[in-house]
């Protein structure tokens, strides 16, 4: 839940807004007018300002322009009128994150509110890896210094100042939708507009909606006009997120878009021109999907004029303690908890997990660890990690596929001394645990089969 300005000057509307806001849980302000908002922007901090475009004394957009002076993270939603709505569109071009049109549902307010708190969110984060120099392209690693993480920051300030269109694949949980904001703010669009899509969320003719906006009367349920987010996104970035559950018909319109750059609402004839950049990313094989006949190869290719693939939390596992230390940081502060750390077996606990649900499952277990912990530091048992993934993460991990044609002993031996390695951070002590020998044999081992890793060779050289 978050903290919100209610700025209206229609007493009833405003009344009506503020008591559904705190009724769902939200820490709820408000004022009847542009000139109240900027006082009392001046003396509290909020994550949303949700404002009316045309009041007395001040206007919507000089409370905008004010708000994000005061605080560029302070997420602003204009409330408009039918009138008004081109307004809102220009509103939302100078920095504006979204807009609702009057009358409007109250349900439709919140989720448009959900979505503005999970960008306030997502911004604050970006903000702490600024404030850390990890996030500047000439810095070279976002949390964590792996080389899978280092070879997809050195693609995103390679395109920083290109308009290509990005594919992110990868796992569930892994960071798409962050990499893709990183993408946005370090290109020449970063000053405009960052408008996300879950295009698995959405049924294909609210997806379409969404995407395209609609006339009046376009179908049943369409009792206004409405903006859509290749419209909100002009001058910016789009970022598709999921875009392997969209449906082939919506698919041929959104190629249409990157191809032409135009495109119209739903219901309408009058063509929209835009200026848009699209991220897309993915958690399925389009290339399986394309071979099915679920997703277009033209599309497909349009997209992927630069493909970046993101790791399993797994398989850097060097990261893991920088991006555990990084959410103890922003969590601490957040829930006002002193934590510095964490013990030894805590840490050692967190690189043996086996983590399918990759950061964001890292993520929560420190929001929840930080909850749990008495002391400054956390411990194991402050984790509360499913601990068949945990314990059980390197037996399973560890079970080999004998492919049809076979394999020879030897060659088995090495990958599985390989595997383990891997998933210990290529430190030997720890690979030979999970392997049940001595770290001697080990050592034999790893010479015998000419494994070698850089993290060695910097201790030999150093």
């Amino acid at each position: 839940m978050g903290k919100v300005l209610v700025v209206e000057d229609n007493d009833v509307l405003r009344m009506s807004v503020v008591q559904a806001l705190v009724e769902n849980g939200h820490s709820v302000s408000e004022v009847g007018d542009g000139e109240e908002a900027t006082e009392r922007l001046q003396e509290e901090s909020y994550d949303v300002v949700l404002t009316d475009m045309r009041m007395p004394r001040k206007s919507g957009l000089e409370v905008l322009r004010f708000a994000k002076h005061i605080n560029e993270l302070t997420v602003v939603i204009m409330m408009t009128a039918f009138g008004t709505i081109e307004s809102a569109v220009e509103a939302m071009k100078n920095g504006a994150y979204d807009y609702i049109q009057k009358p409007f549902e109250l349900e439709e307010l919140e989720v448009k509110l959900n979505r503005a708190l999970e960008h306030r969110r997502d911004s604050g984060v970006l903000q702490i890896l600024r404030s850390q120099g990890n996030l500047l392209l000439e810095h070279n690693n976002i949390v964590g210094h792996s080389p899978q993480i280092k070879k997809v920051l050195e693609i995103i300030k390679k395109i920083a100042k290109s308009n290509a269109s990005i594919l992110i694949t990868g796992e569930t949980g892994t960071g798409k939708e962050l990499i893709a904001s990183l993408a946005h703010y370090n290109s020449l669009r970063s000053k405009q507009s960052f408008v996300k899509v879950n295009c698995a969320a959405l049924q294909e003719n609210l997806l379409e909606s969404e995407l395209f906006g609609h006339e009046k009367g376009a179908f049943t349920s369409a009792d206004r006009q409405r903006i859509g987010r290749f419209e909100q996104a002009s001058g910016g970035t789009l970022f598709l997120d999921e875009i392997g559950d969209m449906s082939p018909s919506t698919q041929a319109k959104v190629l249409r878009v990157l191809q032409e750059q135009e495109f119209e609402r739903l219901g309408g004839m009058k063509t929209i021109r835009v200026d848009v950049r699209i991220i897309a990313a993915t958690n399925k094989n389009l290339k399986d999907a394309i071979a099915n006949n679920r997703f277009r190869e033209d599309l497909y290719y349009r997209l992927n004029t630069v493909s970046i693939e993101m790791p399993a939390l797994r398989e850097r596992k060097e990261d893991v303690l920088p991006l555990a230390n990084f959410f103890v940081k922003k969590y601490g502060d957040e829930l006002k908890k002193n934590i510095v750390g964490f013990s030894p077996q805590a840490a050692k606990y967190l690189t043996r997990h086996n983590w399918p649900g990759n950061i964001r499952e890292l993520q929560n277990a420190i929001e929840r660890a930080i909850l749990m912990a008495e002391s400054n530091l956390i411990e194991t048992e402050d984790l509360s990690l499913n601990s068949s993934s945990a314990e059980s993460s390197s037996a399973d991990a560890l079970k080999i596929k004998i492919p049809p044609s076979g394999i020879k002993l030897d060659d088995l031996e090495r990958d599985t001394i390989l595997e383990a390695l891997k998933m210990s951070n290529w430190v030997q002590k720890d690979a030979a645990e999970l392997l049940g020998v001595s770290r001697r044999v080990l050592n034999y081992k790893v010479k015998i089969h000419n494994i070698t890793h850089e993290r060695w060779r910097r201790k030999v050289n150093g």
